[in-house]
């Protein structure tokens, strides 16, 4: 019983470490977007950005999961644009489009925007930018560092946490 009260604190100690930051402002964390824009507000055009948007996050997913940093975050994002590319160019080719994407990190201005429980007050971000032709229809974003990107793929039904935080809490448990 002892052993059970002392790993209960930790966990309750561990996630209020965790999840304090996510809730204050945007000033004290830097953060990492990703905008994924498609080529147009086409029914086509937007439909193809979301299966886009599955297959880069699975992608990625991998990649950032031991990510710790925004600069390493940053880093790794930079050293596989042309990985982000392919499976964007991928997607739209089995889906007949002949317009490829361009992957970028750019910093960016952004307006207020919510997600979840966070609140990304307006101001300039670092944001990879998946552009899908033109890059002139409405985008997709989440948040890559902090890894806070939830996503329900189509290839299962599971949430997809990513955060080396969390498989920590659960090898507690």
């Amino acid at each position: 019983m002892r052993y059970f009260i002392i790993a209960i604190s930790i966990i309750a100690i561990v996630l209020i470490f965790v999840f304090t930051p996510l809730t204050g402002s945007s000033s004290e964390i830097e953060y990492l977007r990703i905008h994924i824009r498609a080529n147009s507000n086409s029914v086509e055009d937007q439909t193809v950005k979301y299966r886009v948007k599955e297959e880069v996050v699975d992608a990625l997913i991998p990649l950032l999961s031991e990510i710790d940093s925004f600069k390493q975050a940053k880093t790794t994002i930079e050293q596989n644009y042309s990985l982000i590319e392919n499976v964007a160019n991928n997607v739209l080719k089995q889906e007949g489009f002949t317009y490829k994407s361009n992957a970028k990190i750019e910093n960016e201005y952004f307006p207020t925007r919510s997600y979840e429980n966070i609140t990304l007050k307006e101001g300039y971000y670092d944001a990879l930018i998946l552009e899908l032709g033109s890059g002139e229809g409405d985008n997709w974003w989440c948040i890559v560092f902090p890894a806070f990107c939830f996503t329900k793929s189509q290839k299962s039904d599971n949430i997809v946490y990513i955060s080396r935080i969390w498989d920590i809490i659960k090898s507690v448990i």
